[in-house]
C-alpha cells in the first residue's frame, strides 16, 4: 500500500502542472462549457490514480516477465522459435495498443483495421531486427542509419498528405502496453548474450519498432488515396454531476475490454514459458499476478479519463486559441503544455527509471525528464508554427533527423539508443489524446489542411528527443573526460611524489 501511494504522489505531480495550465486557460483565455471542464477534472484525477496503478504494476510484473522471457529465449539458442514468437508477440500486442487506435480512428479514407494491421505488421518485423541485432551484436547506429535512409527514400514517392500521418504512426506505437514489456524483453536478451556491450544493447528495441510503422504505413500511401473528410470530436452534452458519472460508466467497458486485449498476449506468453521453461515458485507467481492486476487496472482507468476528459478539452482549446485575434500564442502556451505534458506520459517513467539503473545513476531520472520535456516543448512549438504557416512538416523532419544521425558519431552508443527511445515513448497517449486533437482543433480554426497540418505533431515529439538526449550524451561525454583527465594527472602527481620519496630517503 506504501507502494502505491508513493506511485500516486508521484503521478500527482506529472499530472498537476497541465491541469493547472488548462484551468488556467479555462478562466482566462479560452472558458470551456461547464460540463466539458467538468469532463475535464474528473479526467484529471483518473489520471494521477491511473498512473500510480500503472507504473506500480509496470515494476511487478511487467519488467520482470519481459525480462525473464528475452533471457529464457536466447538461452534456448533456437533463433527460429526467438524470430516467431518475437514477431507473433510484436504484432499480437500492437493490434491492441489503444494509441494506435486513436490515431486509425482519426485517419479518413482507410479503413482502422489496414492501418492497424500495417503498423501492427511493421513492429512485428522490427522487433524481430532488434533483437537479432541484439543476438549478432551489430551496431544500433549503422541499422539506423540504413532504416531512416530507405524512410526518407520511401517517404519522397509518397502522397504529401501521407507522411505526417506515417511518421506519427511511429510515434504512438510505443505506448505503454508495449514500451515496458519490449524493452525489458531487450534487457533479458542483453544480460544473456553478454559481453562488453550488454548495457548499450539493453535500448534500442522501441527505437527500431517505431521504425517499422512508419516504413508499412508509407507503403499504404502508395495504394491508397488519402483524401476524406475529417471526423470532428463530439463534445458530449453535460447538465450535472450524474451526467458526468454515466458519460465514464459508459466508456470504462471500452476500454476494459481493449486493455484486456492488449495484455493478453503478453500474460499468455508468461504462462506458456512458465509451463515449458520457467517454473517460478507459488510466491513470485503470486507477485506477478498482483502486478497484472495493477497494470490492467490503472490502464483502464488512465485511458478512460486521458479519452474522455482530455480529448474533447484538447480540441476545443486548440480551436479556440486559433480563433483569437492574436493566434501566435498557441506557440508559446504549446511549448508550455509540451514541457509539462510529457511528465503525465506513464512511459516516460519506466524508462527514465530503467535508464537509472542500468546507468548506475550517472543519468538521473530528473537530467532524462528535463532532457525530454525541453525535446517535447521545441517539438509542439515547431508544429504550432506549422499550423499557422502552413510550412511543409518535410522542412523539419529531414535536418532534425540529420542532426539526430550526426549526432550518433559523436556520443557514447549507450545514448544513441536512449535516444531513439526516448522518441518512441515521449509521444504516447497523452499526446495521441491531448496534443493531437488540440493540433486539430487549431488546424480546424484556422482553415487549414488537418492532414498536412495537424497530423505531424505526434511525429516532431518523436524527434526532438533524439538531439536533446544525445546532447545530453555529448554532456555527459565531455564531464567524463575531464574526470578522467583529471584522475590521470592525480595519479601522475602521486607518482612523482613516491619518486621523490623515494630519492630522498636514498
Amino acid at each position: 500500500m506504501n507502494n502505491l501511494i508513493e506511485k500516486i504522489k508521484e503521478s500527482l505531480s506529472s499530472v498537476l502542472p497541465i491541469t493547472i495550465i488548462v484551468v488556467i486557460l479555462h478562466f482566462v483565455l479560452t472558458p470551456m462549457p461547464t460540463g466539458l471542464f467538468m469532463l475535464f477534472l474528473t479526467g484529471a484525477i483518473l489520471l494521477i490514480v491511473g498512473m500510480g496503478l500503472f507504473t506500480l504494476g509496470a515494476d511487478i510484473s511487467m519488467m520482470p516477465m519481459g525480462e525473464r522471457i528475452g533471457a529464457e529465449l536466447t538461452k534456448s539458442r533456437k533463433l527460429m522459435a526467438l524470430i516467431i514468437i518475437s514477431f507473433l508477440m510484436g504484432f499480437m500486442i500492437t493490434v491492441a495498443e489503444p494509441d494506435l487506435q486513436v490515431l486509425a480512428g482519426q485517419v479518413p479514407s482507410i479503413a482502422d483495421n489496414v492501418i492497424i494491421g500495417a503498423v501492427a505488421f511493421g513492429v512485428g518485423i522490427f522487433l524481430v531486427i532488434s533483437l537479432l541485432r541484439i543476438v549478432f551484436q551489430i551496431k544500433l547506429s549503422y541499422v539506423l542509419l540504413v532504416f531512416y535512409a530507405i524512410i526518407f527514400i520511401l517517404a519522397y514517392f509518397t502522397p504529401n498528405d501521407f507522411v505526417p500521418v506515417a511518421f506519427d504512426s511511429g510515434g504512438v506505437t510505443t505506448g505503454p502496453i508495449t514500451v515496458p514489456f519490449i524493452m525489458a524483453l531487450g534487457l533479458g536478451v542483453a544480460a544473456v548474450r553478454g559481453g562488453k556491450s550488454a548495457h548499450d544493447d539493453s535500448f534500442g528495441l522501441v527505437a527500431l519498432c517505431s521504425v517499422g510503422p512508419v516504413l508499412s504505413v508509407l507503403v499504404l500511401g502508395l495504394f491508397y488515396n488519402t483524401s476524406g473528410s475529417y471526423e470532428e470530436v463530439v463534445i458530449a452534452e453535460v447538465s450535472n454531476f450524474r451526467d458526468i458519472i454515466n458519460i465514464y460508466m459508459h466508456e470504462f467497458p471500452h476500454f476494459f475490454k481493449e486493455v484486456a486485449l492488449a495484455l493478453s498476449p503478453i500474460v499468455i506468453a508468461f504462462i506458456i514459458f512458465q509451463f515449458i521453461f520457467l517454473k517460478l515458485p507459488k510466491t513470485h507467481l503470486i507477485k506477478l499476478s498482483v502486478g497484472i492486476i495493477y497494470t490492467f487496472l490503472g490502464l483502464v482507468v488512465f485511458l478512460t479519463g486521458v479519452n474522455v476528459g482530455f480529448l474533447p478539452a484538447g480540441n476545443y482549446i486548440g480551436h479556440a486559441l486559433a480563433g483569437l485575434d492574436y493566434n501566435w500564442m498557441l506557440i508559446p502556451i504549446g511549448m508550455v503544455m509540451g514541457f509539462f505534458i510529457v511528465a503525465a506520459e506513464p512511459a516516460v517513467h519506466v524508462l527514465n527509471k530503467q535508464v537509472e539503473e542500468v546507468t548506475g545513476g550517472a543519468i538521473s531520472k530528473r537530467a532524462m525528464l528535463i532532457s525530454l520535456s525541453l525535446g517535447v516543448a521545441v517539438s509542439i512549438g515547431i508544429a504550432m508554427i506549422r499550423i499557422l504557416t502552413g510550412i511543409s512538416i518535410w522542412y523539419f523532419i529531414v535536418p532534425g533527423y540529420a542532426i539526430a544521425l550526426l549526432l550518433m558519431f559523436y556520443v557514447p552508443q549507450i545514448f544513441t539508443g536512449i535516444a531513439f527511445d526516448s522518441g518512441g515513448v515521449a509521444s504516447g497517449p497523452m499526446t495521441a489524446t491531448f496534443m493531437l486533437p488540440f493540433a486539430m482543433g487549431a488546424a480546424d480554426a484556422v482553415g487549414g489542411n488537418i492532414l498536412t497540418d495537424a497530423f505531424g505533431l505526434v511525429a516532431m515529439v518523436a524527434m526532438t528527443p533524439l538531439i536533446t538526449i544525445q546532447i545530453l550524451g555529448v554532456v555527459y561525454k565531455l564531464k567524463v573526460g575531464k574526470f578522467e583527465k583529471v584522475e590521470e594527472n592525480i595519479t601522475e602527481d602521486e607518482s612523482n611524489e613516491i619518486i621523490d620519496l623515494e630519492g630522498g630517503e636514498q
